[in-house]
């Protein structure tokens, strides 16, 4: 498989129509076959009022089918998954980050106006 258990991801879900919910996920995966990935890890919708991704409280266990509309990142294996948060950083935009291992660039995944 491409994917290991046990390894950390970043996951963009591409929206279909320009209101459907921005949701990202960043999860340790469980299970891969060639069809989905089981992963478990937090899942981030993006706040229209106040112009931001918000993380959902509980952690949750998904399933999520492979194909065109995901981007997958693959994550440091020190990544910590409690502690990441979305940023901005003044050279480069829209961050993911746990502000110990990992710093993710993600602006290329948003709409820039």
């Amino acid at each position: 498989m491409i994917l290991e258990p046990g390894e950390k991801v970043h996951i963009v879900e591409r929206r279909y129509f320009a209101d459907d919910v921005r949701r990202h996920l960043i999860g340790e995966v469980l299970r891969c076959t060639e069809q989905a990935i089981r992963l478990k890890g937090y899942v981030w919708v993006f706040d229209i009022a106040n112009g931001r991704f918000v993380r959902k409280p509980d952690k949750r266990e998904r399933i999520v089918c492979l194909g065109d509309r995901l981007t997958i990142n693959v994550l440091p294996p020190e990544a910590d998954l409690d502690a990441a948060k979305y940023a901005t950083d003044p050279q480069r935009g829209l961050v993911i980050t746990d502000e110990k291992s990992f710093s993710l660039e993600v602006t290329e995944f948003t709409v820039m106006r």
